[in-house]
């Protein structure tokens, strides 16, 4: 298959995440192959804080899909109206809806994020594939604004100032890294305080780009003794460490 015919197949979010993509590796499968390999593929349970992401990237990038979430005027997942409501499916609450509607508009009444955002010559939602350490690794780009040059991502964190951890813990340095490679251009994250809705705007050093990509050669490492090793019985494996 062509890799344009790839790319063009990831479009689609079905299979960008179903059976098809998943032949790529891709950031959100580095956390678990530097912490239990074992685990890599299996299903997580989907959790509030990915719903209230993907509506807020929705909000931004593609307003026209935000009729597929289906929202619930209730206070909290507790009450007997959600539980009645939402039919056992994770739903999105009404008050995260507009707390998700004030933030993008206040990202985008910022004249300096609004422009990088809707710049004249961007693309929105685009995937990518390519070989890194010798895997076939995909990703989706929130945005690239062939304008600047850059891959675009959009952040919330409930600390700011604490960005700089975040962007290490969830492991926004090895996503810098692949997407740096999958599109060619330097990355830029655009970051919005859920409390006090502060904007940054935070590109990568070159410490940042070399911590990541740390991390995906120990994923790989990790990926071809779990999955590419002839004779490899998983179960001998243990973790040997001093405390």
């Amino acid at each position: 298959m062509k890799k344009e015919d790839v790319i063009e197949k990831l479009r689609n979010d079905e299979d960008y995440y179903g059976d098809f993509g998943k032949k790529y590796l891709s950031n959100s499968d580095i956390k678990t192959l530097l912490t239990n390999p074992l685990a890599l593929g299996k299903p997580s349970e989907p959790r509030p804080a990915f719903l209230v992401g993907g509506y807020f990237h929705t909000a931004i990038l593609e307003p026209d899909k935000l009729k597929k979430y289906k929202v619930i005027p209730s206070s909290t997942r507790n009450t007997k109206a959600y539980k009645e409501m939402s039919g056992g499916e994770l739903c999105l609450l009404q008050h995260e809806v507009d707390q998700i509607e004030l933030m993008s508009d206040i990202m985008l009444s910022n004249k300096v994020c609004e422009g990088l955002i809707r710049d004249s010559n961007t693309e929105y939602e685009t995937p990518g594939i390519c070989k890194l350490e010798g895997e076939m690794w995909k990703g989706k780009a929130d945005i690239i604004n062939h304008n600047e040059k850059l891959v675009i991502d959009l952040k919330t964190t409930s600390d700011i100032q604490k960005f700089k951890y975040s962007a290490s813990k969830f492991n926004y340095d090895s996503q810098a890294y692949i997407y740096s490679k999958l599109f060619g251009y330097e990355m830029v994250f655009i970051v919005i305080d859920k409390n006090t809705h502060q904007l940054g705007i935070f590109d990568c050093s070159n410490e940042f780009y070399e911590r990541g990509k740390d991390k995906v050669q120990r994923a790989v490492e990790a990926y071809k003794l779990f999955y590419k090793q002839d004779g490899f019985d998983p179960t001998q494996y243990f973790i040997n460490k001093t405390l």
